[in-house]
């Protein structure tokens, strides 16, 4: 599936606006930070990136951080119009997961729309079922979908005044590693395989239980 020099350019600004979200987790790599040997990026650690919302599931049902983020999860912002970038991602979302659960560990895959006009609940669980039997999408209110995306530090565009039903949305394209009672502590940039995700989830997951 072709990638355009559009969406690679919105793949290389993700990378440098989640490097400028640094200065808000910085302060969790001090000394003592158990997830230290895992990390792949300069930016860490609970309670700057992340946080309560209330979003609508692909089952039409209400649900909070805390229905959807019971377990380690792999968090990503896209839509399911998305022509090229979105597809891949989270089809390699999906394998690092498959590979994650033959060495024993157990991690969910979460898809965030940032498109919720045309992103309902039923055109999510067609897409999210055919990415990963597992995959939970989640959907909102425009205010919520912008609220859940300050809170990620993360960003994307939605056209004001589409003329048709075929815009794009351009959006940043990381994958956050959430775990529970640590919340975000590292995330994935388009470039990591599915071998290297579920190695460093694992190192993750692992530390959290020591």
């Amino acid at each position: 599936m072709p990638v355009s020099t559009r969406t690679y350019a919105i793949a290389a600004a993700s990378v440098a606006v989640i490097g400028l979200v640094a200065i808000y987790a910085i302060s969790m790599n001090d000394t003592g930070d158990r997830f230290a040997p895992c990390r792949g990026s300069a930016v860490g650690g609970g309670g700057s990136i992340g946080g309560p919302f209330t979003l609508t599931d692909e089952n039409d049902k209400r649900v909070t951080e805390k229905d959807v983020l019971t377990g380690p999860s792999l968090v990503y912002f896209g839509y399911t119009f998305c022509p090229d970038i979105c597809p891949t991602d989270t089809a390699r979302n999906a394998e690092a997961v498959d590979a994650l659960e033959e060495m024993g560990y157990e991690v969910t895959p979460v898809f965030i729309s940032v498109d919720p006009s045309r992103d309902t609940p039923e055109v999510l669980k067609e897409w999210t079922d055919y990415i990963h039997p597992r995959m939970i999408g989640l959907t909102g209110t425009p205010e919520e979908i912008a609220t859940v995306a300050r809170e990620y530090r993360t960003y994307y565009k939605v056209p004001e005044n589409p003329t048709d039903d075929l815009y794009t949305v351009d959006h940043m394209t990381q994958t956050y590693l959430m775990l529970p009672q640590y919340g975000f502590v590292d995330f994935f940039t388009r470039e990591a395989t599915p071998e290297e995700i579920a190695e460093r989830t694992a190192c993750f997951i692992d530390a959290a239980r020591k």
